[in-house]
């Protein structure tokens, strides 16, 4: 599979005009014969990429007191807990506040708070905060997520997957992509037996398929 992953990599990114912004590239899976209705078979999984995101990551932590100030030494954006109910009576803000970060953290004592006021909006994008007890350290919890992407089919047959951006190397994007597809296919209880059909593109170019081998 590496050698078919790697030869739509190459293609896709030999296809990617110059931009003035740098584009992701994403990974399209389509899987098959797997029962979706029932949670305990969607993918959701959490992957290190090897060789990064391609990108700078942007998390924001709800936090107060020294948890803030740690959060900020750490170049964390700190949102004030006396907001969270603010946000949650203002769908278009939470909205924009969704879509402007990668990830979220809290403390512990605002989680409820924060599943009462912005669960609706925070949930269903996958990005419901990590919570931060008060001895550990939320620059190491950021650190570990800015190399992280969330794969998460929910309950569609096709479901995307960043590998990284066009500033990686290819040899780092196929690392990355042959990382995610083994997250993937052992979820599955039939493996790469289990993928319809599966694609790479860049954000603005066309898709490449993939000779999907099993």
């Amino acid at each position: 599979m590496q050698k078919n992953i790697s030869q739509a990599i190459q293609a896709a990114v030999e296809a990617a005009p110059k931009r003035s912004f740098v584009e992701t590239i994403d990974m399209s899976f389509t899987i098959r014969d797997v029962d979706l209705k029932n949670p305990a078979n969607r993918i959701q999984e959490e992957v290190r990429l090897p060789s990064g995101r391609g990108k700078e990551t942007q998390i924001a932590m709800f936090a107060s007191a020294d948890a803030a100030l740690k959060a900020k030494e750490a170049g964390i954006t700190v949102i004030d807990p006396t907001q969270i109910e603010e946000l949650g009576g203002d769908k278009m803000k939470a909205k924009k506040m969704a879509k402007k970060y990668d990830y979220f953290l809290s403390e512990v004592p605002h989680m409820g708070l924060i599943g009462r006021y912005l669960g609706v909006v925070l949930g269903p994008r996958g990005k419901m905060p990590r919570p931060v007890p008060p001895n550990v350290d939320p620059g190491m919890i950021a650190k570990g997520l800015s190399s992280t992407v969330v794969v998460r089919s929910r309950d569609r047959v096709t479901f995307h997957a960043s590998i990284g951006t066009l500033s990686l190397s290819t040899d780092e994007l196929i690392e990355n992509a042959m990382t995610v597809w083994t997250r993937v296919t052992n979820k599955l209880e039939r493996g790469a037996g289990n993928i319809r059909s599966l694609y790479v593109k860049t954000t603005m170019g066309p898709s490449h398929k993939v000779e999907v081998i099993f």
